[in-house]
């Protein structure tokens, strides 16, 4: 009920939605979806981290995005039924909404509400896309972790993350960066140096958003 696309349902929308969803719990490393599999579902973060990801028959791996709770992705491939084209895999325990896609097309075809969040959310996807191309080919890997952690803050895809403070490691860091370890360590002592963030036990705190937001850039 709280997110932002079930606090503009009905009552009678809402209790629709919530018979077509069921939770399921996926530990770390542990795929949530594959890439290619038929698309059934629209998922949801409840607890826990995912990343988005598309591996290569040449061992390479794309990292497309981080979810953290309060997010929801898959629309696209739901929307258009074709086998998805990512892999979904959880980088700590994690606990996933999984909405039917009969559910998802009824509220599609019923609710104008759930319509306007789709176009909303579509439009910031692509918006978010853009900007991590934009950094993967232009910037260098201070900045691009820079990108990777704000992307995480993103106040319409991501709005559970709004505190400004995130729980995170420096491996899972890597892996959103698709950087090492080592390498995020040297990028969060620039960019604690620089202000726009602190590196607390557990995961860091963000003092200047906007700033690390334009970071490199």
């Amino acid at each position: 009920r709280e997110s932002r696309w079930a606090r503009q349902l009905t009552d009678a929308e809402f209790k629709t939605a919530l018979a077509g969803t069921c939770e399921k719990r996926v530990g770390a490393g542990a795929f949530v979806c594959r890439k290619g599999e038929p698309v059934e579902h629209w998922f949801g973060v409840i607890e826990g981290l995912v990343k988005l990801s598309s591996d290569w028959v040449t061992g390479k791996t794309a990292t497309l995005t981080g979810v953290p709770p309060g997010g929801w992705f898959g629309e696209g491939s739901v929307l258009k039924a074709e086998p998805r084209k990512f892999d979904v895999v959880a980088l700590r325990d994690s606990r996933i909404a999984c909405m039917k896609r009969p559910t998802f097309i009824w509220l599609v075809e019923n609710s104008i509400a759930f319509n306007r969040f789709l176009v909303d959310q579509l439009n910031e996807r692509l918006g978010l896309f853009i900007g991590l191309l934009e950094s993967e080919r232009v910037l260098d890997v201070d900045a691009r972790v820079a990108r990777s952690l704000t992307s995480l803050f993103h106040p319409v895809l991501h709005p559970g993350t709004s505190d400004h403070k995130l729980a995170i490691s420096q491996e899972e860091i890597g892996l959103l960066a698709g950087v090492s370890r080592q390498r995020v360590n040297r990028a969060l002592k620039v960019l604690e140096d620089a202000g726009f963030l602190t590196i607390e036990y557990g995961g860091i705190a963000i003092l200047d958003l906007d700033g690390l937001r334009r970071f490199g850039g």
